[in-house]
């Protein structure tokens, strides 16, 4: 077993104990077990698992930075919520306004933002089941 330390933005930190991290990075999926060399590397916006003392876990994770050394994990991410944390009915809701913005074509709209937004929304789909 390992610790996990996830930091968000609003200063909200998350602590758990896990014998393996799965994230997916840029580069593709990774998994880290104890004793992993140490590492730096981006989280893409996707599910991340762990497997805790009461079972495994999944979360939807909004991209971020992990770093592990001398079995601790840091991780700083916009946004994380588990499974169970997850409302579908905000996430769907989520999804279509993001949809909406990416048909309307206006040009006031963001489009790296709404299609940002529309990336998350369908992870957090997902991740929920």
């Amino acid at each position: 077993m390992f610790k996990v330390k996830i930091i968000t933005p609003l200063a909200k930190v998350r602590y758990l104990e896990t014998s393996i991290l799965n994230v997916v990075t840029p580069q593709g999926e990774m998994g880290i077990l104890s004793n992993h060399m140490p590492i730096v590397t981006m989280i893409s916006i996707s599910r991340m698992s762990t497997v805790e003392p009461n079972g495994r876990m999944n979360y939807a994770i909004a991209g971020g930075v992990l770093f592990f050394n001398d079995n601790e994990a840091t991780i700083l991410t916009d946004a994380i919520e588990n499974q169970n944390e997850i409302d579908l009915e905000r996430a769907l809701a989520a999804k279509a306004r993001a949809e909406d913005y990416l048909k309307a074509k206006d040009p006031e709209i963001d489009i790296k933002r709404a299609e940002v937004a529309l990336r998350k929304a369908i992870n957090r789909i997902n991740v929920k089941g």
